[in-house]
């Protein structure tokens, strides 16, 4: 099949359309480094909360296997708050330092 006078029009308005569209794209939404902030400050209250709760729930669920109530609750309650607030730590971290999570966990020190 011959490319006709169709197929070279059908390039040029592909070519206008994809000019228009990144002439209407803004830069940066007004807000969105508000929200992201935000987001930030979301995530590192669900990761102490997390911390938390996956600490009560180990606790309670071993002291109910072994009877012990509430010793090992206390003890992974806290555990698990140290771990939500380390995890909050290297979160913090990140945002101090401007990269995503995903590029700072690859880095030999992300643990520190």
């Amino acid at each position: 099949m011959a490319a006709g006078p169709d197929d070279e029009r059908m390039k040029q308005l592909e070519a206008r359309i994809g000019a228009a569209r990144k002439g209407r794209e803004p830069d940066k939404p007004h807000q969105e480094e508000h929200y992201s902030k935000a987001q930030m400050g979301w995530r590192m209250v669900t990761e102490l909360v997390a911390g938390l709760g996956i600490g009560f729930g180990i606790g309670y669920g071993m002291d109910a296997l072994f009877g012990t109530i509430p010793l090992f609750l206390v003890l992974f309650t806290l555990l698990g708050f140290a771990a939500g607030v380390r995890v909050m730590m290297r979160t913090a971290r990140e945002v101090q330092a401007g990269r995503p999570a995903a590029a700072q966990e690859d880095t030999p020190d992300a643990g520190k």
